[in-house]
């Protein structure tokens, strides 16, 4: 049987030792360790299960314009023509009460204009007057004034032989500058009319 001393250092010895266990599982002290100073710093790493930092989810809209996208409207592009849409100038402006474009013919006298009707056709610089239809006659009045025009010269007033002369030379040759007066060779003019018919004014349209 062991002896009342060696009891003793053994039950110390239990003790000690429960007492250093204990000591080791207690609560951090270390703040009130640092008060003390010469303690080393220890820096405590994340847990292993500590949840990532949380991102944006994959369908979020962006919340910056993408980089090197213009936001500019692209310049109007100007409308392209249908090319069965007539180009230049097509038609003129409707003709007093009166009045009408004709192109004499062959056949005008010193009593009466012979011609034709004419229509509306496309041209670069202004409409175009052609031909149409049956040969027609208006007899001059007494009174009947004729004005020749050409880009070439300046506007010169004739008489009913003057304009007969000056009809049949732009016949024979649209281009002509000699004779009574230069051919603006689309030979087509403004005729007016009075109430009975008769011719009263008689106005060459020039053309260069």
């Amino acid at each position: 049987m062991p002896s009342s001393s060696s009891s003793r250092l053994l039950v110390a010895a239990l003790a000690a030792t429960a007492a250093f266990g204990l000591a080791a599982c207690g609560p951090d002290n270390s703040s009130d360790q640092g008060a003390g100073g010469g303690a080393a710093t220890v820096t405590t790493a994340p847990a292993t299960g500590a949840a990532p930092a949380t991102a944006a989810p994959t369908g979020a809209a962006p919340t910056g314009k993408p980089a090197g996208k213009s936001t500019a409207k692209p310049a109007d592009k100007p409308t392209a023509k249908s090319s069965d849409e007539p180009e230049g100038f097509c038609t003129h402006d409707p003709d007093p009460a009166g009045q009408k474009w004709v192109i004499p013919v062959k056949g005008t006298s010193a009593t009466a204009l012979v011609y034709k009707d004419t229509k509306d056709a496309c041209g670069v610089n202004d409409v175009i007057f052609e031909p149409v239809g049956a040969d027609r006659s208006a007899p001059f009045a007494p009174t009947v004034k004729i004005h020749l025009n050409s880009v070439m010269v300046p506007s010169k007033d004739v008489n009913v032989a003057d304009l007969v002369k000056h009809v049949n030379e732009c016949i024979a040759d649209p281009a002509s500058t000699k004779g009574v007066y230069p051919c603006s060779g689309g030979g087509d003019y403004r005729m007016t009319v009075d109430a009975s018919g008769k011719v009263t004014d008689l106005w060459e349209r020039p053309h260069s």
